[in-house]
């Protein structure tokens, strides 16, 4: 049973990271009927630890010792976690408590510092999709899922960032003490129990454009005819070439197929007018050349994790998805 739950900072600790938890875990709800967790603010580098924030300092009466008593151990993220070096004594205490079973969470970029630890090695992992490819290069042991809010490789937990912190806390409370307790947890920090989807939906990625380019002016003229169906035959005779010398230009320019090439504009044109339209999803996917709202909803569940009515819902409101 979730009983004892200690956050360990480290100097340039992110305050809203370690909000997340201190929110989950650390506030008081007994009178509603809910647990009360022995909770725990633990300094690594000392009493006082500066935040990211200017003049804002965290004190704490606790050190790593305390971490050997908790059954679960949080990580918030912090300023140059990419980069920097970690004390041993953190890095050992981590490895210790995975022996014992003890569960350990890292919020965004505190994923690094588990991966100091040795504790990525051949799993499963989620980090804020900005960081994705500097944990790869740095622990390549690792799997990281780039387009998750969190991965559960029990006793190892990783979220992406900021508020998919929140999630993953949410997941362990379902996980130890039922939906019910994680519910009413949700209900009273105003956030839903559970997201659909993943970071997919919010990254920002066009695809890149080549300065070699012998295909541009084709790029151009079918970014502006997304709402059509064309043949790699067809893209071929636009630009003088043969189907077989045309796919293979298009491959080395673009790193990717003509058709790929398609399919991912319309997504991205498809979030565009979700973001920014109150146009039915039948309008949309006629724009964008899925034809009808079921293609639509296909196409966008398999590139984002998500469907269109709840992408809109996001970045929109409730109100204009209805």
């Amino acid at each position: 049973m979730l009983k004892n739950v200690a956050a360990v900072l480290l100097d340039g600790a992110h305050p809203f990271e370690l909000g997340v938890v201190c929110e989950v875990f650390g506030i008081d709800r007994s009178d509603d009927g809910l647990p009360r967790y022995d909770f725990a603010v633990v300094s690594a580098e000392g009493p006082t630890l500066r935040t990211h924030v200017g003049g804002l300092t965290v004190s704490t009466p606790y050190g790593l010792d305390r971490l050997d008593e908790a059954d679960l151990i949080t990580v918030p993220a912090g300023s140059d976690f990419t980069h920097r070096e970690y004390p041993p004594a953190l890095l050992d205490a981590l490895r210790r408590a995975v022996d014992r079973g003890t569960r350990v969470l890292s919020v965004c970029s505190g994923v690094f510092v588990l991966g100091a630890a040795g504790l990525l090695e051949g799993r499963r992992c989620a980090v804020h999709w900005h960081h994705a490819d500097e944990l790869a290069r740095r622990h390549p042991g690792a799997r990281v899922e780039a387009d998750v809010l969190y991965v559960d490789e029990d006793p190892v937990i990783t979220s992406a960032g900021t508020a998919a912190g929140i999630d993953a806390c949410l997941h362990i409370v379902r996980k130890e003490q039922g939906p019910e307790v994680a519910n009413k947890i949700a209900r009273r920090m105003v956030v839903p129990p559970h997201r659909d989807g993943g970071q997919a939906q919010y990254i920002e990625r066009p695809l890149p454009r080549s300065s070699c380019d012998s295909v541009g002016e084709v790029l151009a003229w079918m970014e502006q005819h997304l709402d059509q169906e064309v043949t790699v035959e067809q893209l071929a005779a636009r630009a003088l070439m043969s189907p077989r010398t045309f796919a293979r230009r298009f491959q080395q320019e673009t790193g990717t197929t003509p058709y790929r090439w398609i399919l991912r504009q319309r997504v991205l044109l498809a979030q565009r007018l979700l973001e920014a339209t109150d146009e039915t999803m039948d309008t949309v996917a006629r724009r964008t050349g899925f034809g009808t709202a079921a293609a639509l909803r296909h196409q966008f569940v398999r590139a984002l994790g998500t469907t269109p009515h709840a992408y809109r819902r996001t970045f929109r409101g409730s109100e204009a998805a209805a």
